[in-house]
């Protein structure tokens, strides 16, 4: 199985390494600004910069970018050190409606928000 791997990684020497979370439970625009803020950052000052971020979509985002370095050095047989961000998306996912009462016996509805985040690694030359 491990052959299979090495076979599939070999053949594109600038292949992306991708990690990709679904259907997570924070509003995008939340993610959003936390993706920006690292968006064109070096993987570590990334990594550190997460750490510190007092934002609810920093963790998350933190989560996913350790399972892409994981994807890349387990699945691909890269070095940390050789990995360089290539690109962060961030985009709506399914959202459940609720409604919120009201007085005389009215709703107001809302959407509790969901979002699918997506890193891209790739290896520098």
């Amino acid at each position: 199985m491990e052959e299979l791997w090495q076979e599939r990684y070999q053949k594109h020497k600038n292949m992306e390494i991708i990690a990709i979370s679904r259907s997570i439970r924070i509003s995008p625009r939340k993610v959003r600004l936390v993706a920006d803020s690292i968006r064109n950052l070096s993987l570590e000052k990334a990594l550190n910069a997460l750490e510190m971020t007092q934002k609810r979509g920093a963790s998350v985002l933190n989560t996913v970018f350790k399972s892409a370095i994981a994807n890349a050095v387990n699945n691909a047989k890269k070095k940390r050190e050789d990995l360089i961000i290539k690109g962060i998306e961030v985009w709506d996912g399914p959202a459940m409606k609720r409604y919120h009462p009201s007085t005389r016996g009215r709703v107001h509805p809302y959407k509790k928000r969901s979002s699918h985040i997506k890193i891209i690694l790739e290896v520098k030359e």
